[in-house]
């Protein structure tokens, strides 16, 4: 039997890296991406884009696109990476992020049934941002929900939630619950894929990701991640500024261990019903990446400046065992190795890949 994957979103940073794994498993691989210029400003087909992938510019939110598209092939496996992921952009960009991300979503299950070509599986890459700020515990060890940290709480400095200790992320025990819109779309993404998926007989493959980072990412794009801005601000042997105390918390995972996950969930054979969360699995402070940072370029030491950004969440972190078991995965680069790895990348390239 032929099969055929297609990744949406394929020329952007993840579809680049799943893009040279991919034609090793499947007879026909196929990128369906927008180029759009906050991404790709020449506009062009990236050059991490495997040559053996066929590639086609199309838009996920148009109808004709996938008419057009699904004329041309029955993909069987889905990798839907095609989103917009400004989390701060989201606050005031709600209806474009609101419309790549949920009706992107609804037009392509419509093309499928317009098309009669329904595939047997759907791998979807969520966010950690559906936690919001997570579940933290109290002094007697119980789950609690705090919400969202309210802009009053942050003036006055008060980070943490008083009387609370933050528990990393899980699908099986954390409920989500968005501080951002960008959040909020990814969740219902989830909810979109999983219900049309168990009613078509299509088997749904859902993935949390932590904040990703490595070579190949944009450097053009301002929401493209912390890792990057830090990596540029040290190479210009800059101050690099960290916000809050310096103590948030987040888990950074190396492009190629999310790449390796996501094809992994194209075959794993009994797929858990709850998303696979994929991280490091260590919990890293903002202050402690800025130091790897800095030394790495010989930089001026991050200078904590208690600055806040509306939306952001304290701490994000994940534990990571399901997804090891099930997907037979484990994450191999861990944030010293990926630093040196982003910044050679930099410093021979200057980050051109789009």
């Amino acid at each position: 039997m032929t099969t055929s994957c297609l990744i949406t979103g394929g020329a952007g940073f993840i579809g680049c890296a799943v893009s040279r794994i991919l034609p090793d498993r499947f007879d026909r691989v196929v990128a369906i991406d927008n180029l759009h210029p906050q991404i790709h400003p020449t506009r062009h087909r990236p050059a991490d884009l495997d040559e053996r992938v066929e590639f086609v510019r199309g838009d996920v939110t148009s109808a004709d696109d996938w008419d057009d598209l699904l004329a041309q092939v029955r993909p069987t496996v889905i990798i839907h990476l095609a989103a917009e992921t400004g989390t701060g952009q989201s606050l005031t960009e709600a209806s474009r992020h609101a419309k790549v991300n949920v009706v992107g979503t609804t037009e392509m299950l419509d093309a499928f049934v317009r098309h009669s070509a329904l595939p047997d599986r759907i791998v979807l890459a969520s966010s950690r941002a559906v936690y919001g700020e997570g579940a933290w515990a109290d002094p007697d060890g119980r789950l609690v929900y705090p919400g969202q940290r309210p802009r009053a709480m942050l003036e006055a400095g008060t980070w943490d939630f008083p009387g609370l200790t933050a528990t990393p992320f899980n699908s099986h025990r954390v409920q989500p619950s968005p501080t951002s819109i960008y959040g909020s779309t990814k969740l219902a993404q989830e909810h979109i894929v999983r219900s049309w998926s168990l009613a078509m007989n299509v088997t749904p493959v859902l993935f949390r990701l932590q904040n990703v980072y490595g070579p190949g990412q944009s450097l053009i794009n301002p929401y493209t991640g912390i890792v990057s801005l830090f990596t540029q601000k040290a190479k210009a042997r800059e101050v690099i500024p960290v916000f809050e105390d310096g103590a948030i918390i987040r888990d950074f995972v190396f492009i190629d261990d999310v790449a390796s996950a996501l094809v992994a969930g194209t075959g794993v054979h009994q797929p858990d019903t709850e998303p696979y969360d994929v991280g490091s699995g260590e919990a890293t402070s903002i202050l402690g990446l800025a130091q790897v940072v800095a030394a790495h370029y010989g930089a001026p030491a991050p200078e904590v400046n208690g600055r806040f950004r509306d939306g952001d969440v304290r701490h994000a972190s994940c534990t990571i065992q399901e997804t090891r078991r099930d997907l037979d995965w484990t994450p191999r680069i861990m944030l010293p190795e990926g630093v040196r790895r982003l910044c050679d990348w930099i410093d021979r390239t200057d980050g051109r890949t789009f």
